[in-house]
């Protein structure tokens, strides 16, 4: 069996361009070689095969043999095959192609799938794996350097971070529209302190910014609470009367329009807060993480639900 470590791309290349230019000094003019450079790699390449690779006399000089035929099919193949491999490696170096993990807080599901939707349309090469968690994993995610890109609120004192302003990302303290408080044109903080206050789990951003609100509110007060863990289970919970909560505005716009549920009215709500995409300072994007990034912030929070407050207790249109 011919040992395939001692053929060279050279040889290869010798063989095709003789068949081409029939001739060897034509060969070496192709290839920049002289032409006893171009008879020196044929001679190697028979003398390891054993056979001759091109016909030297007769009309079918510097032909192929059904030997350098063979071998002349299998070059084209893998010619073709290695240029292939050349223009990924390019799409990758370029930021063309390749795979990049997004994450998003859980309070980004009700925009980001739409978000890497687009992403995808626009670079159908680049693979965009979406991931979601609450504020807690994604720091955790951010520190293990799991995910690429991450999209959330207050970015984290560590890991540093790098983050740059998406849009605005109002937060509303949301009631059923027959409740009580409904009716105010402003509630006072005690009849808020009053009611029981639906939280999202430990480690949520939006609990976070819940506890942060009604502390100023009743200046340290106590009030009753439930937890939940999901903003669906939390929407359901205050429809059902279980309570009121504060939640990003973006995951209710469906049922603050349609009426369901109604923004409470405070001179300090809503309260606003932006999004941010952000990625770890130590580990700047490359690649297809850098295409993505500039896509993302070039859409200019186009992704982003719009919200526009109506009245508490208005009916919807």
């Amino acid at each position: 069996m011919k040992r395939l470590h001692t053929l060279t791309l050279k040889q290869l290349r010798a063989l095709r361009a003789v068949t081409e230019q029939r001739s060897i000094s034509g060969a070496g003019e192709q290839l920049g070689l002289t032409p006893p450079a171009v008879h020196s790699q044929l001679k190697i390449l028979e003398d390891h095969l054993g056979a001759a690779v091109i016909y030297r006399e007769g009309i079918h000089a510097f032909q192929p043999t059904p030997v350098g035929a063979v071998l002349l099919s299998a070059f084209r193949r893998a010619d073709s095959a290695f240029q292939a491999a050349f223009d990924q490696i390019d799409a990758l170096l370029e930021g063309r192609a390749g795979q990049v993990v997004l994450a998003a807080v859980s309070t980004g599901k009700y925009f980001a799938p739409r978000l890497v939707a687009r992403l995808r349309k626009d670079r159908p090469d680049i693979a965009v794996n979406l991931r979601v968690g609450n504020r807690d994993w994604i720091i955790s995610a951010l520190n293990d350097g799991t995910i690429d890109l991450a999209i959330m609120g207050r970015p984290p004192r560590q890991p540093e971070v790098t983050a740059t302003d998406l849009g605005p990302h109002p937060h509303v303290l949301i009631a059923p529209p027959d409740h009580p408080l409904a009716r105010h044109a402003e509630v006072p903080p005690q009849a808020v302190l009053g009611e029981t206050i639906i939280l999202r789990e430990p480690g949520s951003g939006t609990r976070l910014l819940t506890q942060r609100f009604l502390d100023r509110l009743g200046e340290g007060q106590s009030y009753q609470q439930i937890e939940m863990d999901s903003n669906e289970t939390i929407k359901q919970a205050v429809m059902a009367g279980l309570g009121i909560a504060i939640i990003s505005a973006h995951t209710v716009t469906d049922e603050l329009q349609a009426g369901r549920l109604v923004a409470l009215r405070r001179p300090d709500l809503p309260i606003m807060r932006r999004w941010y995409l952000m990625h770890r300072s130590d580990s700047p994007p490359e690649g297809a993480a850098l295409t993505v990034w500039q896509d993302v912030l070039s859409y200019r929070g186009a992704f982003l639900p719009n919200y526009t407050q109506r009245p508490a207790g208005s009916p919807a249109q």
